[in-house]
């Protein structure tokens, strides 16, 4: 009994969203980008160019860039975070390749909560972000017939 009622708890604090969905990076300048829902990447990434690692106070910090609208490179928004990581991923073509993480948070509809991001080249891609499931675990239930379940 316990259990269903944890579960129940669980259900009620979720909410659905769509394959794709519009996504805000409050951290990284406000970047409003398409992003597609993607349960089979464990890890979220964004489209950024011109990385540069560097250090602040001592500390691993990363310059990049961010293109967030999609077939435009010219909008561009200029960023830097704290690397929280560095991370061997494996992309969906099968190679793997060291990522820098940073930690940022994410907002989606009405809900706003941290998320680990990798920074990645997504030029062949056809959405500039990936929402992976580590992002979404506990937070949301995903509709795969449904797109932009939380707004435009």
């Amino acid at each position: 009994m316990v259990g269903r009622l944890n579960e129940s708890r669980k259900r009620r604090s979720q909410f659905t969203i769509g394959w794709r969905e519009w996504v805000d990076l409050p951290d990284l300048g406000g970047a409003r980008i398409k992003a597609k829902i993607d349960t089979g990447a464990r890890t979220s990434a964004v489209h950024a160019w011109e990385i540069e690692p560097f250090e602040r106070d001592g500390a691993p910090w990363v310059r990049f860039d961010l293109h967030p609208k999609q077939k435009n490179n010219h909008h561009r928004i200029g960023c830097e975070a704290p690397v929280f990581d560095e991370r061997l991923i494996r992309s969906s073509n099968g190679q793997i390749s060291k990522r820098f993480v940073i930690r940022t948070r994410l907002k989606l509809g009405s809900r706003t909560w941290p998320i680990d991001l990798t920074l990645s080249r997504r030029d062949e891609m056809g959405f500039r972000m990936l929402l992976g499931r580590t992002a979404l675990r506990s937070r949301t239930l995903i509709d795969a017939a449904a797109s932009y379940l939380c707004g435009n």
